[in-house]
């Protein structure tokens, strides 16, 4: 059993959840996991002097319990129900393989996540862009004036500046502002050769192409 563990990380609003839900209908036997779903509850969320909860930093999510969500996947993904209708454009062969997608703001930042990935995929988008879909849409609790630009945004250039120094982290950096289809396109082409990749190292017998691209 083979196993692929897929990051898609990046800015809020960045388009990360509807790019996995998509990879997850055209790729075989894909699961996907996001981060939201770790967040502490609000009572256990820091808040500064100005009144922000500070949801947009690592202390307010279950990392731990995150991390070993993921790892108890890979051991044994199929328990999940991951096998689904089979996807088009997918041969035989990647069906043995499964995979997890992973989705969320603070995915590469962790150490401990750091040693699961095979591909790590980072959205970004300007400020101007990322504020104005931040704007349309509704959270719980729900944004307080100047929440936007005295915590969201310093904190997503703080994180994105920590990657970006570390020349050691392979990351692919897509821009959000492209069109989901362009933005989906590149990233299930470059699973795929992954996924070759993969089904190469493991098959030293057998040499071909599995699918084309």
């Amino acid at each position: 059993m083979k196993v692929l563990v897929i990051g898609l990380g990046g800015v809020t609003n960045g388009g990360k959840t509807t790019l996995a839900e998509k990879l997850k209908n055209m790729l075989p036997n894909c699961d996907t996991i996001s981060q939201d779903d770790f967040f502490k509850p609000e009572s256990e969320v820091e808040t500064d002097e100005r009144g922000f909860k500070l949801y947009d930093v690592l202390d307010a999510l279950y990392m731990d319990e995150m991390v070993t969500t993921i790892r108890n996947w890979m051991k044994n993904p199929a328990s999940s129900g991951v096998v689904t209708q089979e996807p088009q454009n997918t041969c035989d062969k990647l069906k043995s393989v499964y995979i997890l997608i992973v989705e969320g703001f603070l995915l590469y930042n962790y150490e401990p996540l750091n040693e699961l990935w095979n591909r790590r995929y980072f959205l970004t988008l300007p400020y101007e862009e990322c504020k104005r879909r931040r704007s349309t849409r509704v959270y719980q609790p729900p944004d307080t004036p100047g929440y936007f630009d005295g915590h969201v945004w310093p904190m997503y250039l703080k994180y994105k500046n920590e990657l970006e120094e570390n020349a050691s982290m392979q990351i692919d950096y897509l821009d959000g502002t492209k069109s989901q289809e362009e933005l989906l396109s590149y990233v299930y082409s470059d699973v795929i050769r992954e996924l070759n990749k993969l089904k190469e190292e493991n098959q030293h017998d057998n040499v071909e192409s599995l699918c084309p691209i």
